[in-house]
């Protein structure tokens, strides 16, 4: 993971103005809903990507909420469909950064970006990668 740019440029609206500010993300968790019997359970899948995904600072708005530690961000996550942005109520992104005063640097210590899917989703997805790391392994 890595952050190009300044998180605290981000407003609580998304802005175009921050397509500067990239934030390279490594893994993925995908989460979805199934019944257990009587009421639904969360199950989540972590996927550790080979080439990292970049999100854009103009696709990120800032969730206000006062209950984050200092350093801590969480973001909604906008889609750009077309040449406009709409909000995508599945995706979030949460971030931890600190800032190294001698170097004068903001430094991504964490990344959780998060994606709710369905449940036929979810398990493409987990067969795909399944299928994708055992084809690797072998000659």
């Amino acid at each position: 993971m890595k952050l190009k740019g300044n998180l605290q440029d981000i407003k609580t609206s998304r802005d175009s103005g921050n397509k500067e500010i990239e934030i390279h993300i490594d893994r993925v968790e995908y989460l979805t809903h199934k019944k257990d019997g009587k009421y639904f359970q969360p199950f989540n899948f972590e996927d550790d990507l080979d080439t990292p995904l970049v999100i854009t600072g103009d696709c990120l708005a800032r969730i206000p909420n006062k209950h984050l530690e200092e350093g801590e961000y969480e973001f909604e996550v906008y889609d750009k469909v077309g040449e406009g942005y709409e909000l995508n109520p599945n995706k979030e992104l949460a971030v931890t950064a600190t800032y190294d005063f001698d170097l004068d640097l903001t430094i991504l210590t964490e990344a959780y970006y998060t994606v709710t899917v369905s449940n036929e989703e979810f398990k493409q997805i987990k067969a795909d990668r399944h299928k994708a790391k055992k084809g690797k392994g072998r000659r």
